[in-house]
């Protein structure tokens, strides 16, 4: 498929406009380079190239070990129809296990942090970053463990028992009953997963990958990598549509959200996966170990710096990778400069991803602030995150159909252009998200201020009034007439600290009342009950609620003046069931589902009260001269009042610009290394994903704003400095032409052999690869050049 439509290279090929390294020569080549084909996007993306590429796919013989013919066509030409390997039903189930578990835990983690283990916004946002940057960090690792020691069966199944005890530690910390060290248990469950998760992310699909003969298996492989891929969406929409639910409509052990069953279903399903890879091992091709060239390549750069710090002034070399040249090969040293030049390119672009990997943490607590009821159906935060799978399945055909022809238009075609294009759509989306953030500030509480304090007076007393007279200055006499919540106002102090001395003064036939000192401090709200029950004839004075509850869900106090036995319940109106049931005496403040209940006062109902999530509430219940009860719902705090769905556009236009960056980027990456480095490319393509997330947890811990919206505008700001930096760095990158090296190399070829038994010795391995792809007429390097 054309780069212009879509960006995704179809059977191996890259676009017209994609440098020429991906274009096949001669005959064509059926490599591992097929594997490739239809680049997935989004983070889905990241977790499918990066299972596919760090793990040496380009750097192996593409014979998978066997005998075959050395002449491709000759090979192609026997038409030989080989059974479906059934061990990559095997695979594909384990991925989609295996992908449920994390991204399930991962939708549900920054909630689970600030909300159960009391952590602020900004450290739960550090720690989600943190451990997503392990992740990406550990996928190298993994890759060096299957190709250099253990071979891939044996890691994914080592690190996937790391990755269990990971997930059932999560769980165990999150079940109350066990009184288990929550913290201890989450971060070294984290820790266990981020190595689990990461260690064989470069395996798993190259592993299948494996089960086929090749060339004769390349549509059967294809077939495969699109399942494959399938599978890791499926385990991502599914599991971001079902563990929020699990989190918040199941109750479990005495609490309002069940995160341990949450945290419990996709490690299940995590013990699953490794049930199922087991047992598929008789039907599994395995290959033994041979050596990566991620740590081939670190180790020529090692030396090349080691060996310019002891020659640089006794042997000067025109480049300083060219001091390798004693131990490493020419071609391979030549291989590394051109990396080295796409590197280049890769500095600005974590800031992509910095901005892009916090869907999973600021927008979702941006999320808990805004209201989601859709009437018969409530989203849940952190269920919003489906958005970002949905739209992808939508937004791939729809830019090889139409977006990339529209962009085409306006000049926009080549791959560094369309990258450029994503990141700048990024920076938009966060724009839009600092707006909706400004908005969404409007609708927070307004907290009293230096020298200033809040005070709410309710009066639980039906049919009398009162009026208190007090030391306040400008507030010497307040009246207080009816029931329910008769007194909100913000109160200058002259002091930090004021001792308020208080009077009351009751209504004819009215109960008396006793009056009192009560110090009050600046920035604090107060409220007053005025009963006349319950400790009789003593106001109650309290501490109030200043900002909205940080777990979302709605608060409420029982206000009551009534006989001190007296049970209040607050029962669901939807299914029954009863979520709360307490003395009238006990005025703690509880947390409550945002629902619909009914309100029984002696198993008497008194009415239907509407709780919505970010409210706080004040439920006054008083006895009426006649005798009848009387109950009033009272907002202390407003509700969230703006719609979830105000989100929705800055999904839209990550998505939008994750795929033109994350499909471009990947294919841009893969034509431009050289046929050896793919792997290391793609591996160092990841590492910018770490990068990205380090950049997050700096922001958070710097703490520079007290404004959210600020800090999504100093994000955007940066994303589009990046992009500026980024296009002066791409008019000045000077791209690779394999075709053009390799008709070089070829002219060397027909020169006699003048490499002396010592320099042929040198990097045997990358000699081997090099020999077995030129065997498959892959264009390949097929000898060193080496100045003796």
């Amino acid at each position: 498929m054309a780069d212009d439509n879509g960006g995704k290279p179809a059977n191996g090929n890259v676009s017209e406009n994609a440098p020429a390294d991906a274009i096949e020569t001669d005959t064509p080549v059926a490599t591992k380079s097929n594997e490739i084909e239809d680049k997935p996007t989004s983070e889905k993306a990241r977790d499918f190239v990066s299972a596919i590429t760090p793990s040496k796919l380009s750097d192996e013989p593409v014979n998978n070990g066997e005998v075959e013919a050395t002449n491709v066509s000759e090979a192609e030409g026997q038409v030989k129809k080989l059974p479906y390997p059934k061990s990559v039903f095997f695979i594909i189930s384990n991925e989609f296990c295996e992908r449920f578990n994390y991204y399930g835990m991962r939708t549900i983690l920054v909630l689970y942090l600030s909300r159960q283990l009391d952590y602020s916004d900004d450290t739960a946002t550090v720690i989600f970053h943190i451990f997503t940057m392990f992740v990406y960090f550990l996928c190298i690792l993994g890759a060096i463990i299957s190709d250099s020691w253990l071979g891939k069966f044996k890691t994914i199944l080592y690190l996937s028992l790391v990755y269990v005890c990971g997930s059932v530690l999560i769980t165990l910390g999150a079940i109350p009953p066990l009184n288990l060290p929550a913290t201890t248990f989450t971060m070294l469950g984290l820790s266990l997963i981020a190595l689990g998760s990461g260690g064989i992310k470069p395996c798993v699909s190259a592993f299948g990958g494996d089960q086929f003969k090749m060339p004769e298996q390349i549509k059967q492989m294809t077939t495969f990598f699109s399942l494959f891929y399938f599978s890791i969406n499926a385990g991502s929409l599914i599991s971001t549509t079902v563990t929020p639910i699990l989190r918040e409509d199941v109750a479990c052990f005495g609490e309002k959200e069940c995160y341990s069953l949450a945290f419990g279903v996709p490690a299940v399903l995590m013990a699953v996966s490794i049930v199922i890879f087991v047992l598929g091992r008789p039907l599994y091709k395995s290959k033994p170990p041979a050596g990566n060239m991620v740590v081939l390549v670190s180790k020529t750069i090692g030396n090349a710096i080691s060996t310019k710090w002891k020659e640089k002034k006794t042997n000067p070399r025109e480049h300083w990778l060219d001091y390798a040249d004693k131990k490493y090969d020419r071609q391979l040293i030549e291989d590394v400069k051109v990396l080295m030049r796409v590197l280049v390119l890769y500095l600005p672009l974590p800031i992509f991803w910095a901005l892009f990997d916090q869907q999973g943490s600021r927008w979702t607590f941006q999320a808990t602030r805004m209201d989601g009821d859709m009437g018969s159906w409530d989203i849940k935060p952190d269920q919003l995150q489906v958005l970002n799978p949905l739209l992808i399945l939508v937004f791939i055909p729809l830019y090889d159909v139409a977006f990339y022809p529209a962009l085409s238009l306006i000049g926009i075609r080549r791959p560094l252009q369309k990258l450029t294009m994503g990141g700048i759509l990024a920076g938009v989306a966060f724009i839009i998200s600092g707006v909706v953030e400004l908005e969404l500030e409007k609708t927070y509480p307004i907290t009293p201020s230096a020298g200033y304090i809040q005070l709410r007076i309710f009066n639980g007393i039906p049919d009398c009034s009162y009026t208190i007279n007090s030391n306040l200055t400008g507030f010497e006499e307040i009246p207080i007439n009816g029931f329910g919540k008769e007194f909100e106002h913000f109160i200058h102090l002259e002091n930090a600290s004021v001792s308020v001395f208080y009077t009351i003064k009751e209504q004819k036939d009215c109960p008396k009342l006793s009056g009192g000192v009560y110090e009050f401090k600046e920035k604090t709200a107060y409220s007053i009950f005025l009963k006349d029950k319950i400790n009789a004839q003593v106001p109650f004075i309290y501490r109030e609620q200043m900002e909205k509850p940080s777990r979302a869900n709605p608060l409420v106090r029982n206000l009551a003046n009534i006989d001190a036995d007296t049970d209040i319940v607050w029962k669901s109106h939807k299914s029954g069931d009863v979520e709360s049931s307490k003395k009238a005496d006990d005025r703690k403040i509880m947390e409550l589902r945002a629902t619909n209940y009914d309100v029984l006062v002696d198993n008497v109902e008194m009415q239907e009260a509407q709780l919505r999530h970010g409210g706080v509430y004040a439920l006054i219940v008083g006895v009426a001269n006649n005798g009848s009860t009387l109950t009033k719902l009272e907002e202390v705090i407003p509700p969230n009042s703006m719609n979830i769905l105000w989100l929705v556009p800055q999904y839209v236009v990550m998505t939008l610009g994750e795929v033109m960056f994350s499909v471009t980027g990947l294919e841009f990456s893969y034509s431009q290394a050289p046929l050896a480095m793919k792997s290391v490319l793609q591996a160092c393509w990841l590492l910018t994903v770490a990068f990205g997330n380090v950049i997050v947890v700096i922001v958070a811990e710097a703490k520079i704003f007290k404004s959210q919206a600020s800090e999504f505008f100093l994000f955007a700001g940066l994303m589009f400095a990046d992009m500026i930096v980024f296009m002066w760095v791409a008019y000045r990158y000077k791209p690779n032409n394999p075709i053009l090296s390799e008709s070089t190399q070829n002219l060397i070829d027909d020169q006699p052999e003048t490499s002396n038994d010592a320099s042929i010795a040198k990097n045997n391995n990358y000699d081997f690869q090099q020999r077995e792809q030129q065997k498959q007429r892959v264009p390949r390097y097929t000898k060193r050049q080496q100045v003796d």
